[in-house]
C-alpha cells in the first residue's frame, strides 16, 4: 500500500506458497492510493502459474473467524447492525457486485440483499453509487471491492451497505467519495485504502470528521510504517495478525493470535498525537505513555484483525482477476477495515459501547473487549516493530473479543 506517484501502477501482492512474494500489476493507471490485500495461492495451474481461485471457497467461512473472536451475536440470521449504514469507499467499478455479494451470502446462509429502494426503507439493502460518474472497472480495485462489501456484510448482516465508488484512485477522487459517502448518513465508513503520508494530508481529516459516523481504515501490508489515511486522527486504524492453528475453511485447531510480518503500524510523521492516545492509561510495550513511544506523534495502529494470507478468508469475485474468478482467499489489512466497520455497525445496533470508536476503545474498552496481542514483529526496528503487552506499533490495542 505505498504511495504512488502520478502515472505509476498500483501494486498488489500475490502470495507464493513457499512464502515468497510475487508483486503483479492490475491494471490500475496512475493514482495516489492502493488495496492492500494479499492473494493465497492455493495450487498451480496446467502452464505453472500460479492458481488463485476455484470454484468452491477454499478460505475462511465468517462462522470461523466469528468463533475465533467470539462474536456469536453476528451470525446470518442476528440482524446485526439493524438500522445502522455502511458505506464501502473505493476506488474504480466492480460490474457484478450485488450479484457476487448474493453469491457469498447464499454460500453462507446469509438473507439475500436487493437493491435500495431509498436508505431511508426498513431492512438491509445494497446500494451502488458513482458520485463521480460510474468509473471504469479494475480488476484489483474489484476483488478489494468483493472483500469489503462481502465481510462487512458478514459481520452486520442487518445493516445497509453502500458501495461508493471513486472516479480512480487519486485522493482527490477517493476522499471526494468519502465526502460523498457522508452525505449518505452513514453510519461506518471502511476504507481499505491507503498511501505514505505527506504534509497535505491534514487538508483531507475534515472528511474524516463527521459527526455520528466511525471510520475505519487499513494500516497497510508493507510492514514497518504508518500510511494515510490510516495516520488520521479521526479514523481507526486496523493492523493485521496471523490466526494460528486456522488452515483452509477451518479454526478448529486455533491456538493463538500473532502480530502478522506485514502488518502496517508506526508512528506518524505528519498528525499530532490525537487526545485518546495521550488520556490513555493502560500498558504500552516499550515506552510509556504512547507519546514517548511515537514522539508526540499519532500512532497507528489502534486494533486488528487476521490479515496473514495462509490464515485468509474466502471472497467470491465473478470479475476476472490475473485470468482468474470465482472463488479467491484474501488476506492484507483490507480484511480488518470492513470487518471492524461491521462490527462497530453492530455494536451500535445493540446499544453496546466498548470499542465504539477510538475514544472508548482506548478509555476502558481494551480491557474489556479486545485480544491484547503480544508477540510477532513487522520489521528489524526493535521495539517500534514488535508486539507486546498493552498498545503497540504492531497491533495497537489488539483485536476484538466478546463483542457487542
Amino acid at each position: 500500500m505505498t504511495m504512488l506517484a502520478a502515472g505509476t501502477a498500483v501494486l498488489v501482492t500475490v502470495v507464493l506458497s513457499a512464502g515468497t512474494a510475487l508483486a503483479v500489476t492490475p491494471g490500475a493507471s496512475g493514482g495516489t492510493s492502493s488495496p492492500p490485500f494479499r492473494v493465497k495461492v492455493i495450487g498451480r495451474l496446467p502452464d505453472g502459474k500460479p492458481k488463485l481461485s476455484r470454484s468452491s471457497p477454499a478460505g475462511l467461512p465468517p462462522s470461523a473467524i466469528q468463533s475465533v473472536y467470539s462474536l456469536p451475536g453476528l451470525s446470518p440470521s442476528s440482524g446485526a447492525g439493524a438500522g445502522q449504514i455502511i458505506a464501502i469507499v473505493d476506488a474504480y467499478h466492480d460490474p457484478h457486485a450485488l450479484s457476487d455479494l448474493n453469491t457469498f451470502g447464499a454460500q453462507y446462509g446469509y438473507p439475500q440483499l436487493s437493491t435500495c429502494t431509498s436508505l431511508s426503507q426498513s431492512g438491509a439493502c445494497f446500494e451502488q453509487a458513482g458520485p463521480q460518474g460510474t468509473p471504469r472497472a479494475n480488476s484489483g480495485w474489484v476483488l478489494e471491492e468483493s472483500l469489503d462489501i462481502e465481510w462487512a456484510h458478514a459481520e452486520a448482516p442487518g445493516a445497509k451497505i453502500v458501495l461508493v465508488e471513486a472516479a480512480g484512485n487519486s485522493n482527490t477522487n477517493l476522499f471526494g467519495a468519502v465526502s460523498y459517502a457522508n452525505s449518505t448518513g452513514a453510519t461506518e465508513v471502511s476504507m481499505s485504502w491507503g498511501g505514505g503520508e505527506s504534509s497535505g494530508e491534514t487538508a483531507y481529516d475534515a472528511d474524516l470528521a463527521h459527526a455520528g459516523t466511525f471510520y475505519t481504515a487499513s494500516a497497510g501490508d508493507s510492514g514497518h510504517g504508518a500510511e494515510y489515511p490510516a495516520a488520521s486522527p479521526d479514523v481507526m486504524a486496523v493492523g493485521g495478525t496471523t490466526l494460528n492453528g486456522c488452515s483452509g475453511t477451518s479454526c478448529a485447531g486455533f491456538t493463538s493470535e500473532t502480530a502478522w510480518s506485514g502488518s502496517g503500524g508506526g508512528a506518524s510523521a505528519v498528525e499530532a498525537l490525537p487526545g485518546f492516545q495521550s488520556g490513555y492509561t493502560g500498558p504500552v510495550y516499550g515506552a510509556s505513555p504512547i507519546s514517548a513511544l511515537t514522539g508526540g506523534k499519532r500512532g497507528i495502529p489502534d486494533v486488528s484483525f487476521d490479515a496473514n494470507p495462509s490464515t485468509g478468508v474466502s471472497v467470491y469475485d465473478s470479475t476476472s482477476y490475473r485470468g482468474q474468478s470465482g472463488w479467491f482467499t484474501l488476506g492484507g489489512t483490507s480484511v480488518g477495515a470492513p470487518d471492524w466497520a461491521g462490527i462497530l455497525a453492530a455494536g451500535t445496533a445493540a446499544g453496546a459501547t466498548a470499542l465504539q470508536g477510538d475514544a472508548a476503545l482506548y478509555s476502558g474498552g481494551y480491557a474489556t473487549n479486545l485480544r491484547d496481542i503480544t508477540s510477532g514483529t513487522n520489521g528489524n526496528c526493535g521495539t517500534d516493530c514488535t508486539a507486546g503487552t498493552g498498545y503497540d506499533l504492531v497491533t495497537g490495542l489488539g483485536s476484538p473479543l466478546n463483542y457487542p
